[in-house]
């Protein structure tokens, strides 16, 4: 099973762009949908705990669920299969973009590339938000989160404090469930 999750991290990091957000439907796609390694609920809560923790969040995410699934030998590979197609990747950009950047095809390339991307990373944010429950009774928190940090340059790190306190106060307060 363990060649088997670096087959699966390595085809996920090889054929996604658009960086880890972009990654998760696939991630879903595998790990949830297709081998059934885990549940969706545990994968949302993955997310959460990848998203907190520092580092690369695709990295976190296939840290996680390798160690979940295989322990330390699974976190080893997973982590590997997906880091390893994005490192060689940039390694041959990086070799040669210097002698192609000017050629006006590439520019166009990656002028095309920019808007997919947005895409890649607006799907999963969507999809999140749908199964982290947000309606439009609570989508005010993280549109105003959004905009503090965007607009006041408000530090992240307060947003999410006082995300954490004010969900502590609810649960305490008043959803007695």
């Amino acid at each position: 099973m363990i060649f088997e999750l670096f087959k699966t991290f390595f085809r996920i990091g090889l054929f996604t762009l658009g960086g880890g957000y972009a990654m998760i439907p696939m991630i879903e796609a595998e790990v949830v949908d297709k081998h059934k390694w885990i549940g969706k609920d545990e994968f949302l809560d993955l997310i959460a705990i990848a998203q907190s923790c520092p580092g690369v969040f695709a990295v976190n995410m296939s840290t996680f669920i390798g160690y979940k699934l295989r322990k330390v030998p699974g976190a080893i590979f997973t982590t590997l299969g997906t880091a390893l197609p994005s490192f060689i990747i940039i390694l041959v950009v990086a070799m040669f973009f210097k002698q192609i950047e000017h050629i006006a095809w590439v520019q166009a390339m990656f002028r095309g590339i920019r808007p997919a991307v947005v895409a890649l990373i607006a799907v999963p944010t969507f999809t999140l938000a749908k199964q982290a429950g947000i309606t439009l009774v609570n989508c005010w928190i993280p549109i105003g989160s959004a905009l503090l940090i965007w607009l006041m340059g408000v530090n992240p790190i307060y947003i999410i404090l006082a995300a954490g306190l004010g969900g502590y106060l609810y649960g305490l307060f008043i959803d007695n469930s």
